[in-house]
């Protein structure tokens, strides 16, 4: 396939218009309809631009009922937070819905179903595990989908508990069990977390408890268990079995509280439209740190080669894209300054021989920098570790392979002009001491030298004075 080719199908792809159709298995149409978004994977910047256009096209339709599907490990706070935002704003009921069969809504997962007006789980899903997993840099808290093995379902080594049952650690942020006492930041962080999940789980009128349990011990439970506890209203096997269930219920709206009446609406699904999948798209991790290397390459090239145009083009509009990206990923300094860094030192390596020395902490700063460019744990922002491998191992060979190139073309001798005579070699016409002359390329030069030269004997030109060379015998 061309790069013609390949262009054109991706600008098809992007621009598609936005397809809304019936979900498949869902009830027959009656008077209203329900709109069906879909959150499948973590949580970032495009999955928060999807939903809030989504709650936001659902008002515009005048809507009946949102339903939010959710298959999800968990995310970046930033997102999760805007799209319980838009939620809490929505003058539309939101139902979240982990489904299908063994999906799970874990960490931002499980504070977005316990925002919402209705919570609804399919028979083998699971929630939980909502600590947040890192903390620090450009990002702020990440909840991340992180399980301890033996907390799905039985909710820890304490077990899921009675409902009111004090979490451990409850009262001050105090140490919990079994581990390493917290320091002041990650207990910060996770006193906010707990706060925000029991406001929710107020609000909605759940299980404060358990909220805060999935929080300070990362525990999670299954669909049946969910609902014993009061966490969610109930477990449906499908998109219409959900809709009759919800049918009646009361929930209360910014405008107050309002009945549901959900039996037998038409459901159509919203599907992320161009702007989506490109937010989605540049906003990749793995995308965004190979955009922002192809940025500081073609820039590099272009100051190497001025003229060139090309490598500048591509590299500047790459390093806006990669920017733009980085905006909203949680992006640290350091990891920045060490990929800069490293790039110097391989470039240095050709023109200040260390033996290997600035290649090779180049290569390490490299690596360092880019396993530390994205400050979190969190599954799906993750930059990997084969690619960060295979491009340290490109960029290594690349620059300090055109570096050395650039080295050697620098110290090439003259081939052209008067530095070209310069370790040339002559015939001396006639014996002389001081003054005589030469012949060179069929030319003949005056020429002078510091020791007697014989007839016919080969000379070195050193210098070049006017018409007048500069020889020495060469022995």
């Amino acid at each position: 396939m061309t790069i013609r080719r390949l262009l054109a199908f991706l600008c098809a792809y992007l621009l598609a218009a936005t397809p809304l159709g019936s979900e498949e298995g869902a009830t027959p149409p009656g008077e209203g309809t329900a709109v069906l978004l879909e959150i499948d994977g973590p949580i970032g910047p495009a999955t928060t631009d999807y939903v809030v256009s989504g709650l936001d096209e659902a008002e515009a339709r005048g809507a009946e009922l949102v339903i939010l599907r959710m298959d999800t490990p968990g995310g970046l706070d930033s997102a999760m937070r805007d799209i319980i935002s838009g939620i809490l704003a929505s003058p539309v009921p939101v139902a979240s819905y982990v489904a299908p069969s063994g999906a799970r809504a874990a960490s931002a997962g499980t504070y977005i179903l316990y925002a919402s007006h209705v919570a609804a789980m399919a028979p083998a899903t699971n929630l939980g595990a909502a600590t947040p997993v890192q903390v620090g840099g450009g990002g702020g808290i990440l909840p991340g989908g992180d399980e301890s093995p033996g907390d799905r379902g039985s909710g820890g080594p304490s077990g899921d508990g009675a409902e009111g049952q004090a979490p451990a650690g409850a009262e001050g942020g105090g140490e919990p069990e079994g581990g390493s006492r917290p320091d002041a930041k990650e207990r910060k962080v996770v006193e906010d977390a707990v706060a925000y999940i029991r406001g929710l789980a107020e609000l909605r009128g759940r299980n404060a408890d358990w909220a805060e349990r999935a929080v300070r011990e990362s525990v999670s439970a299954t669909a049946g268990k969910a609902v014993e506890l009061g966490i969610v209203d109930f477990t449906a096997g499908s998109v219409g079995e959900l809709l009759a269930q919800a049918d009646g219920r009361t929930v209360a709206l910014p405008a107050g509280e309002r009945p549901l009446a959900s039996a037998g609406l038409a459901v159509e699904r919203i599907q992320p439209d161009w702007r989506n999948r490109l937010l989605s798209v540049l906003t990749n991790p793995n995308v965004a740190y190979i955009l922002m290397l192809v940025g500081i390459y073609g820039i590099i090239f272009e100051l190497l080669s001025p003229g060139a145009l090309v490598p500048g083009v591509l590299g500047g509009i790459s390093l806006l894209l990669a920017l733009y990206a980085f905006q909203a990923l949680p992006v640290t300094f350091a990891g920045l300054g060490l990929i800069g860094l490293g790039i110097a030192f391989m470039i240095g390596e050709a023109f200040a021989p260390s033996f290997g020395v600035l290649g090779i902490g180049g290569a390490v700063a490299f690596v360092l920098g880019s396993t530390m460019l994205l400050d979190t744990d969190v599954e799906g922002f993750e930059i990997s570790l084969a690619l960060i491998a295979g491009l340290t191992a490109a960029s290594l060979l690349v620059f300090t392979g055109v570096a050395a190139m650039a080295a050697r073309a620098w110290r090439r001798p003259r081939l052209g002009g008067g530095d070209e005579l310069i370790g040339a070699e002559a015939v001396a016409e006639a014996a002389f001491d001081e003054r005589g002359h030469v012949h060179y390329a069929g030319e003949r030069w005056n020429a002078e030298a510091e020791r007697p030269v014989q007839a016919g004997q080969r000379v070195r030109v050193v210098g070049k004075e006017g018409l007048t060379l500069r020889v020495e015998p060469d022995e």
